[in-house]
């Protein structure tokens, strides 16, 4: 086991990971418009993804759009499209931590990762509201190119974070 590594469950990740979900539903509860609202979540879960994992990152991904639509963040139109946004995220974070892993931390890892994953969100998103779900073309419209702008940008955000995080406290990420 790498000496830097959290353990899944240990107190230490449990904190770490409640502490990120607090701070993504934060970003939720503020209100501001998608264009604003999506990237900060998305750079949140790609940090999560860095600091916990990819497993406390896929359960903060999970959870954020279904406590947004019980906290009435979340639209009624679109709750069909709460699975396809779990799923969504989830590939989002597993493609950006594999990508880390196998390629390294730099840019090239990160961005690679970045933009595999916000396409495969996109696609999942896009795809769920063309194909599966029947919802209002105002809902469906925001499932399609804003997911993959919002994606792409949280991204560049949550390189940038942690490069500035890592730099100030000295401290590598989960995946060190």
């Amino acid at each position: 086991m790498k000496k830097n590594v959290l353990a899944p469950f240990s107190i230490r990740w449990i904190t770490r990971t409640a502490i990120l979900l607090a701070i993504t539903l934060a970003f939720q509860m503020l209100g501001f418009p998608q264009m604003v609202t999506g990237p900060a979540v998305n750079a949140m879960l790609l940090l999560s993804g860095s600091y916990v994992g990819v497993l406390g990152a896929v359960i903060i991904g999970i959870l954020t759009p279904l406590i947004a639509f019980l906290r009435g963040i979340l639209a009624p139109p679109l709750a069909p499209m709460i699975p396809f946004i779990m799923v969504g995220n989830a590939l989002l974070i597993i493609s950006y931590v594999i990508s880390r892993e196998k390629m390294g931390k730099g840019y090239a890892g990160s961005g690679i990762g970045l933009v595999v994953g916000a396409i495969v969100k996109f696609l999942v998103l896009s795809s769920a509201v063309i194909f599966i779900v029947s919802v209002p073309a105002p809902v469906a419209k925001a499932m399609q190119i804003p997911q993959l702008y919002t994606a792409i940008l949280g991204g560049v955000v949550a390189i940038v974070v942690e490069k500035v995080i890592n730099a100030a406290i000295g401290q590598n990420s989960y995946m060190s």
